[in-house]
């Protein structure tokens, strides 16, 4: 075996381990903020308690384990006002407010805890109210840090908020686990171990070219 050969197979099992501890990666758990664009979810650019919806908006919340805005699960199902809201009759000096609420799966709640089943809900608040208000009126207790993020809607979940969580500890929900890990305990991968065996294989390897040809020079 070549001294370049053997530049190149460490490199690829080195390769290897870095994929097997980016599988870990962090993400975190927490309720996203999303705004209903014709049949799109849309990423909220503001948080519930500055944004004003006018009447007749959709809006939507999701309890998952994400790694940023771009991968966040969205709430599931179909999100129409005219369905969500067709037992609340319009009022004059009042707006209608459609929120869909999804409590996610239950890979992602917290430990001990089960999560509702989703549901709508219809907010019928003043023409000023924030997207907070219209939340508070139709699905309290709400629960927020001392930052004033979302923490837990309707008392869901029971502690924690935006906490940081390994893949290892919740599946991200765009990227469920396989079905063969799970049963793994929190100890490194199979990947992992796979990248340390070669490593080792290819040092001896190493090891025993270099002693054979000082052996040969004799």
């Amino acid at each position: 075996m070549t001294p370049r050969r053997l530049v190149l197979l460490f490199l690829a099992a080195f390769l290897l381990i870095g994929t097997a501890g980016q599988a870990q990666a962090a993400g975190y758990r927490y309720w996203s903020f999303w705004d209903r664009d014709g049949g799109t979810w849309v990423y909220a650019t503001q948080g519930p308690s500055t944004t004003r919806p006018s009447d007749g908006d959709v809006q939507g919340f999701r309890f998952a384990v994400s790694e940023n805005s771009g991968d966040a699960a969205q709430p599931r199902g179909t999100a129409d006002f005219a369905s969500i809201c067709a037992k609340t009759p319009a009022e004059e000096g009042r707006k209608r407010v459609a929120l869909v609420l999804d409590f996610g799966t239950a890979p992602d709640a917290p430990s001990g805890e089960t999560p509702p089943a989703p549901r709508t809900a219809c907010a019928q608040v003043s023409p000023d109210a924030t997207t907070a208000d219209a939340l508070a009126a139709v699905a309290g207790p709400l629960r927020y840090n001392t930052n004033a993020l979302l923490c837990a809607i309707a008392g869901y979940p029971k502690s924690g908020c935006g906490e940081q969580v390994s893949q290892e500890d919740s599946s991200v929900s765009a990227a469920p686990k396989a079905a063969e890990d799970e049963g793994d305990d929190d100890g490194p991968s199979i990947g992992l171990y796979a990248g340390i065996a070669v490593v080792a294989a290819l040092a001896a390897a190493a090891t025993w070219q270099s002693r054979r040809r000082r052996n040969a020079g004799r």
